[in-house]
């Protein structure tokens, strides 16, 4: 069987930031022969508008709902007196893409250190300043990522994964879809246990084996 695990997200969705301790679970515990396929999602376009007063407090909102709803989640809250907060989260996207231009396992690597920035060291994602700077706590060649972080290519990438995302139908973050052959599954989140998805994943593999051999 052909089998693929696809996950959208954005590093700066603050459910994606929740999520991250069983997110981390579930793939580590996933079988080897199922390929995993990350999609940046492209949360909110590019904006150099300051966010409005109320979406930040909506949004401050959301953070205090998700620490309540996900235990040992942490936010630095100063991120919205120090910063000055834009809704544009596709900078932070591209940064993820630009990164993996020069090994796979940056996409991890710089979704998990733009998190790390933004939600507990209140720096701002939004700014390409900000993306270099991790880009080179990263040791990744910082010429380099800050010409493909404005390049067209990245540019067509990020358009191309938001696109297979909502294909996918994988329209918010984050979000999970189980592909068996040529049968999608979404799979339904738990953010306080892995166990929830591995058995979904667990369930859909048995009744495709069923299928399978019923057809044969």
């Amino acid at each position: 069987m052909n089998k693929k695990l696809y996950y959208a997200h954005d590093p700066m969705c603050s459910w994606c930031w929740g999520f991250e301790p069983v997110r981390k679970q579930f793939f580590n515990n996933l079988s080897q022969d199922i390929e995993l396929v990350r999609l940046v999602g492209g949360l909110a376009p590019d904006s150099i508008k300051p966010m409005p007063a109320d979406m930040q407090l909506s949004l401050q909102n959301t953070w205090k709902k998700i620490q309540q709803a996900i235990p040992n989640t942490q936010f630095n809250f100063y991120f919205w007196s120090q910063c000055q907060p834009r809704r544009s989260t596709y900078p932070a996207n591209r940064a993820i893409l630009a990164a993996k231009l020069q090994g796979i396992e940056y996409d991890e690597l710089m979704t998990q250190r733009i998190q790390q920035a933004y939600y507990r060291e209140a720096k701002n994602p939004s700014d390409d300043s900000v993306l270099i700077e991790l880009a080179t706590e990263l040791g990744l060649d910082t010429q380099k990522f800050t010409q493909d972080l404005t390049s067209d290519f990245i540019q067509q990438s990020l358009e191309q994964e938001i696109l297979k995302a909502r294909s996918l139908r994988l329209n918010s973050f984050p979000s999970l879809a189980y592909q068996v052959n040529n049968t999608l599954h979404h799979i339904q989140l738990d953010y306080l246990d892995a166990n929830t998805m591995l058995n979904q994943i667990r369930t859909i593999d048995a009744s495709s084996k069923e299928t399978e051999a019923f057809t044969h």
